[in-house]
């Protein structure tokens, strides 16, 4: 694990019982930082580190190629589920008489969110996704000048390849609208966005990893484990307390209702207040067209534990997941392989390319940190010891916010190249059985990273 994840890791976990509290307090909604791992996978996307701070190429190294896989941007919640059952809890209260002041704000919070939501179209990008891709897509120039004339310069060609999805297709768009802005020059360049489902939505096609999600006796075992803790059903007191009586709450807890939305049952209290807490997580990602309180119904330690619930049903889901079990990530050695594959051919002079940028989900990102160990996703957890925070670092905020994104620049020197990696803009070694081209570098030889990686023997 890199100094710097450490440190960052430190800062947000309290070594409190056997499940965590975090004690830092939260930075604004509309202005998380990467500290705010409640809002996990959905927290909004921040540059890990300075661009001015980078180390330099080895004296005499040019860029000649650059490549990346990114998350789309902030998005809208992905279909009205969520929405739809809190509005459908609320209006059940408002007719039972038992809001509380709080709860009479909240449900105008909720038909706003509503309203803002199916005005942009579920898991649209928001404004905010387009400003962290229009972002992104400025500093790769800023970071690439001198690759960015010589794509110009030799008619070199700019890649762009998505999921298909909606706002995979969007991402790819600002990005590439802003890159041209930066620089005219490689308008040309720029080649029409194609569609690569079994690169870059491999989840939904390899036929293994969803007969885990659907068919594998430890992962809703586990999950209900987790969730179903003596904490979560405080939590959720805790929190529907500040919108519903009590005896509204106590009749949520025994079951009395059963509230749907399109398949999903909510029939007691902690069904209900994740449901909460999924408008809670989104409503940062949607802060251009709307403001919301949510952040007063969910606060503190509560906010933190329903942040660590959807982490465990995230890391479960795409990432470490079991010790001894690879079938949440090794689907992703179809992208591991096209990184590889852009940067050898790009060697061997058989490619016209300057640069591919893809952009895809969570879903890839995930298994794609574990496959390459990057810091955060390196620890599984053996069947009979749950996922912890104070036990694990793994972080959706951190591994894969919004607009998470790995990216591979290429360098040369006659007949040497090198590579450095980002991750989420930090400058991030690869694992440890790879070795830089000197201790403390964050530069590889291609020749080394095929090594350590298996594809083939170095030359």
């Amino acid at each position: 694990m890199s100094t710097a994840w450490v440190k960052v890791v430190t800062a947000i976990v309290v070594l409190a019982g056997a499940l965590p509290g975090l004690a830092s307090a939260e930075p604004p909604p509309d202005n998380p930082g990467p500290l705010a791992v409640s809002y996990g996978t959905k927290n909004p996307y921040a540059a890990q580190q300075d661009p001015a701070t980078y180390q330099p190429p080895p004296e005499g190294f040019r860029p000649v190629f650059t490549e990346h896989v990114a998350r789309h941007g902030s998005r809208a919640l992905s279909k009205g589920t969520d929405d739809e059952l809190a509005l459908r809890i609320w209006e059940q209260a408002a007719g039972e008489n038992a809001l509380t002041d709080a709860g009479r704000r909240f449900g105008d919070d909720v038909r706003s969110l509503h309203t803002a939501t199916t005005t942009l179209g579920y898991g649209n990008l928001t404004e905010r996704g387009e400003r962290e891709h229009q972002g992104l897509a400025t500093r790769v120039y800023q970071r690439l000048p001198d690759l960015f004339d010589r794509i110009a310069a030799n008619k070199e060609h700019i890649a762009v390849v998505t999921s298909g999805k909606d706002r995979a297709v969007d991402s790819a768009q600002v990005f590439t609208d802003a890159l041209a802005a930066a620089d005219p020059a490689v308008t040309a360049s720029i080649d029409p966005a194609r569609t690569d489902r079994n690169l870059l939505y491999f989840h939904k096609t390899d036929a293994a990893y969803q007969n885990y999600l659907d068919n594998d006796p430890r992962l809703p075992r586990t999950l209900h484990d987790i969730t179903d803790q003596p904490r979560t059903h405080q939590v959720a007191r805790n929190v529907l307390g500040r919108i519903f009586t009590s005896a509204f709450v106590d009749r949520l807890a025994t079951g009395t209702y059963d509230f749907v939305a399109d398949g999903k049952h909510v029939t007691d209290e902690v069904g209900a207040v994740r449901v909460i807490y999924d408008l809670y997580a989104i409503a940062p990602a949607m802060s251009a067209e709307g403001t919301w309180q949510f952040d007063r119904i969910i606060d503190g330690e509560n906010a933190q534990w329903l942040g660590y619930l959807s982490d465990a049903a995230e890391f479960y889901r795409k990432g470490p997941a079991f010790a001894g079990d690879d079938i949440t990530y090794r689907m992703a050695n179809v992208l591991l392989d096209d990184l590889f594959a852009k940067l050898e051919a790009k060697r061997a002079g058989t490619s016209d390319l300057g640069a591919e940028f893809r952009f895809t989900h969570a879903e890839e990102i995930i298994p794609l940190a574990v496959l390459m160990k990057l810091p955060g996703s390196t620890r599984a957890t053996p069947p009979d010891q749950p996922f912890t925070y104070t036990g694990n670092p793994w972080r959706g905020a951190l591994v894969a916010p919004m607009a998470a994104n790995i990216q591979w620049d290429m360098y040369q020197r006659g007949d040497d190249y090198i590579v450095r990696m980002l991750y989420n803009e930090q400058q991030t070694a690869f694992e440890s059985g790879c070795a830089p081209i000197n201790p403390g570098s964050y530069f590889y030889r291609v020749d080394e990273l095929e090594r350590c990686f298996g594809r083939h023997a170095a030359s």
